[in-house]
């Protein structure tokens, strides 16, 4: 079993900041992401506006993780993609962390744990759209990623709507 000072879940921006501050502290650390590549959401904002505190320039959402992930990989920390997090217990010296990935089934042991896992969009379920697979419906960050990431058209016709739930104050 691979032992680490510290492991962080999530390669997003915040998740490659702590790996990259922990690695220049002298912590031996691990990165786990479980999508194929780095960057987390700012994959597929294209907008301009990142980047003008940090880098004084106005950088798209993927120039902005690109600057994190250069820095990152140069500095050769441990990274485990398209990995998922099955069970985390506490240990007697810190974290037992169960990872699966194509590899198989895994553990680690870290001293220090940083969960940078992001925020997501509620689900369909959430915002009363029923069924499993409704067809033509989409969040925002689904049509987001299909236009942006992969360059597809969700549909030749769209309507965007704000979904709101009646919130009940029971006194």
């Amino acid at each position: 079993m691979k032992m680490y000072d510290t492991v962080v879940i999530g390669g997003g921006p915040a998740g490659l900041a702590a790996a990259i501050k922990a690695d220049e502290n002298g912590a031996k650390t691990l990165l786990i992401e479980r999508e194929p590549r780095l960057g987390g959401i700012l994959k597929q904002c294209i907008h301009d506006g990142f980047g003008l505190v940090r880098f004084g320039e106005k950088l798209s959402g993927p120039e902005y993780a690109e600057r994190f992930i250069d820095t990152f990989r140069d500095k050769n920390i441990d990274c485990e993609i398209l990995t998922y997090v099955t069970d985390i217990k506490k240990a007697e010296n810190g974290f037992l962390i169960t990872l699966v990935n194509t590899g198989g089934v895994a553990q680690v042991l870290g001293k220090t744990l940083i969960l940078a896992t992001g925020c997501r969009e509620r689900t369909a379920k959430q915002v009363n759209i029923h069924g499993t697979r409704p067809a033509g419906v989409f969040t925002a960050g689904t049509a987001q990623q299909l236009v942006n990431v992969y360059g597809q058209s969700p549909a030749k016709k769209c309507l965007f709507t704000d979904l709101c739930v009646k919130i009940e104050k029971r006194y």
